[in-house]
Formats: structure tokens, C-alpha cells, sequence
């Protein structure tokens, strides 16, 4: 069992609005698309986490139609930082889940066989993370093997997951994709300006 897991808590303060919400170039919901990414790559239960935008984003999922196999669950403390909505994916997650795919609303354009790919190589290797890179660089999803979960749950809310990353660098498996969708991380107004001009 894999839960994959939207991060959208955070205030969108950069932005001026939430991100989850803001239309993609074909005019949905990033956090709907990503959905549909995740459910196109054969993730079955997908969990969104929310903050103070949880109405909103619960309205978009149920007016896309999309609440067969997805969760929206609220982060009652956002402001605590990313890992503390993380600690609020694990606590959805089913016992029995052998992992955990991640990622963030900010990253909407993300390929159906990036998730794939990363996927199938966490299968194949069992490595505590696995994550796609593009040209070198490292993107989105990120997929957190459940032997790291009680290390997540213990990792400083200062310094987030990247401290249970860094812990395991070594071991960690980075996949090869073409996709520059998953580092395309829109943050500000001119982040989303040039990803609708794109």
C-alpha cells in the first residue's frame, strides 16, 4: 500500500492567493491536476493536506468530481511549518502503508510517468527515498520508504524533512526523467505569470 500525499497548507503568502486553487494553463485546479496525475500513475489513495484555505480546496476537489480514493484532511497548525503537515499525512495514512509519495501543490505540472518512475524504482531498490532528477537536478515527487517514518516523525520542525534526507543521502536512489515539470515550483506571482505564458 502507497499513499501519495499533496502537500497544501502553506499561506500562499508570496503568492497573494492559494496556490491550490490557482487554474492551470488548461484552466483546473493545480490541486486537481495533480490528483489526476497521481491517480493516472495508479495511486489509489491520495490524501490532500489543507490549512486555512481546507473549505476552498475541499469545494475544488468535490466540484472535479474526484473524491473517489482521495482524502482532504486539515493541518489544524500550518503555520508550524511543511513537516508539521507532513506529520499530518502520516497520521491519515494506514497502518500498513510501505511508503509515502509526497509532493507539493506548488509543483503542478509533474509528468504521469515521472510519479511512475519514481514509483517503480522504490519497488525495485526499497531505498528510503527516492525522487526524480532532471539535468542534475532534483524534483518532485518524493517518495519516503516507511522505515523513515518514525525519523520523520522525529525531525526538527526547523529543519524539516531535509534532515532525514540528508541522514540517508547515501542510500537515497535519484531516477532519471525528461520532465522539467517536476521543478517547476510556483512561489510567486511571476513564477505563475511565466508558467501560463510557457
Amino acid at each position: 500500500m502507497l499513499p501519495a500525499v499533496i502537500l497544501a497548507a502553506g499561506e500562499s503568502r508570496r503568492m497573494g492567493s492559494p496556490k491550490a486553487l490557482l487554474p492551470d494553463p488548461d484552466g483546473r485546479p493545480f490541486v486537481t491536476r495533480i490528483i489526476r496525475t497521481l491517480q493516472e500513475a495508479g495511486l489509489t489513495d491520495v490524501v490532500v493536506v489543507t490549512g486555512t484555505q481546507h473549505d476552498a480546496i475541499d469545494a475544488a476537489v468535490a466540484a472535479d468530481g474526484l473524491y473517489g480514493g482521495v482524502r482532504i484532511v486539515r493541518n489544524e497548525e500550518p503555520g508550524r511549518g511543511q513537516l508539521s503537515s507532513i506529520w499530518t499525512a502520516l497520521d491519515a495514512c494506514p497502518s500498513e502503508a510501505e511508503g509515502l509519495l509526497m509532493t507539493l501543490v506548488d509543483v503542478p505540472m509533474v509528468a504521469t510517468a515521472t510519479v511512475r518512475a519514481v514509483v517503480d524504482a522504490w519497488r525495485q531498490t526499497r531505498a528510503p527515498v527516492v525522487r526524480p532528477i532532471v539535468a542534475g537536478r532534483r524534483g518532485h515527487p518524493v517518495l519516503f520508504d516507511r522505515r523513515l517514518f518514525d525519523e520523520l516523525r522525529a525531525a526538527p520542525l526547523d529543519s524539516g524533512a531535509r534532515v532525514v534526507v540528508r541522514a540517508h543521502w547515501g542510500e537515497s536512489v535519484d531516477v532519471p526523467v525528461d520532465d522539467p515539470g517536476s521543478l517547476v515550483d510556483v512561489d510567486t506571482p511571476a513564477d505563475y505569470a511565466r508558467l501560463r505564458e510557457a
